[in-house]
């Protein structure tokens, strides 16, 4: 059996208990600006998941689940109290939602951003058109990383969930973690293509959901949210009509607004 690890998490704020889990080729800081916001009503959380920032590598030694990832960030769920709430974007929303399903009556309220629960895609329809975008993404990044290309593998990646020409007009500040975390690219697929929860599971999700999607988001995050909005029981939906799949990074303000505004009311 794994020793258990440590996730290294950021921490702000006094109040009720709210944990920020990040995305994909990002770690905590992403959610500088939300803990701020929220830090005079709240005690807010935001850890690194697995290989990102400062927390533990991911594992050589075995395949990552998405329940490796919650077990992960059990010290932390500890610490926020009970109930809390949650908010996740992207990756950290898929991993957000196996959390409320494995102990759903910690949960007060969960506040998502385009959870990338992509085996709800291949359990409707294998091999479906929207599922096939970022497997394609994801391959070709893959290749990349055995080739030795992190810079290519990070373009093909965040060109596919922001656009052509969104990593070329990056900062090269930012360019290099990204580029640093594309070693982990399969390993992020597998765990999302690979989940064997059914579409079905989560309508037993009883609590208050807010879900938040980007009119400009690609069909991938686009397929599951259409499954997961309605299939959920306490689902409110919002979408952004300009914004992509990164929208919590590219306007935090429009985001984090609507995120307090949830909070607030639960």
């Amino acid at each position: 059996m794994p020793q258990q690890q440590s996730p290294y998490f950021r921490e702000t704020g006094a109040g009720p208990g709210v944990v920020c889990i990040h995305a994909n080729a990002s770690a905590s800081a992403q959610w500088r600006a939300l803990m701020e916001r929220l830090s005079p009503s709240y005690r807010v959380f935001a850890p690194d998941s697995f290989g990102a920032g400062r927390s533990p590598a991911w594992p050589a030694d075995r395949v990552v689940a998405l329940g490796d990832e919650v077990a992960l960030l059990e010290p932390v769920f500890a610490a926020a109290g009970e109930p809390f709430f949650l908010v996740g974007h992207s990756y950290g929303a898929a991993v957000a939602l196996m959390a409320a399903l494995a102990r759903p009556e910690r949960i007060r309220a969960i506040a998502l951003y385009e959870p990338t629960l992509f085996a709800l895609l291949e359990e409707e329809a294998p091999g479906q058109e929207a599922a096939n975008g970022i497997r394609f993404a994801v391959a070709d990044a893959a290749a990349a990383i055995d080739a030795g290309d992190q810079a290519a593998a990070a373009q093909r990646f965040i060109d596919y969930w922001m656009g052509p020409g969104s990593w070329s007009g990056m900062p090269e500040a930012r360019q290099a973690p990204v580029a640093a975390s594309m070693v982990n690219v399969a390993g992020w697929a597998r765990a999302l293509f690979s989940e064997p929860t059914p579409l079905r599971a989560f309508r037993a999700l009883d609590l208050p959901v807010l879900y938040m999607m980007g009119g400009q988001s690609p069909a991938s995050s686009r397929g599951v949210a259409r499954l997961l909005t309605g299939t959920l029981a306490k689902v409110t939906v919002i979408e952004f009509a300009g914004l992509g799949h990164m929208g919590p990074v590219t306007h935090p303000e429009l985001v984090n607004d609507v995120v307090a505004g949830f909070l607030a009311c639960h």
